[in-house]
């Protein structure tokens, strides 16, 4: 399992461009806990496979869960830093975060 430090800079800036799949809650707790549960439960990655023009084709490799993963939010000042541990590749977790909250993170360290 490996421990992820991702940074956000401005977290009321943190969504997703997708309004299907962005994240909508107001808190670092709240982001934690969907972050949480898009890499525990195949549910973000059903509701994204569903937006594909061919859904069928989706890579199965990309629907990847990892039941034990967690996350832990902590906010300072506008910024906001989640340590994320996971069995799942990076790419995986870039993913789920990019639909979650766009492009508004940096990967800080992985230990």
């Amino acid at each position: 399992m490996s421990l992820f430090l991702i940074h956000i800079e401005h977290f009321t800036r943190a969504r997703g461009a997708e309004p299907a799949l962005a994240f909508a809650g107001n808190s670092p707790q709240a982001l934690a806990e969907a972050i949480e549960d898009a890499l525990q439960r195949p549910t973000l990655f059903e509701r994204w496979r569903a937006l594909q023009t061919e859904p069928d084709k989706v890579p199965a490799a990309l629907a990847a869960v990892d039941a034990g993963a967690g996350v832990r939010a902590t906010q300072r000042d506008l910024h906001v830093e989640l340590e994320i541990r996971s069995g799942l590749p990076m790419k995986i977790i870039a993913q789920r975060l990019t639909w979650l909250i766009g492009p508004h993170w940096d990967l800080r360290n992985v230990k």
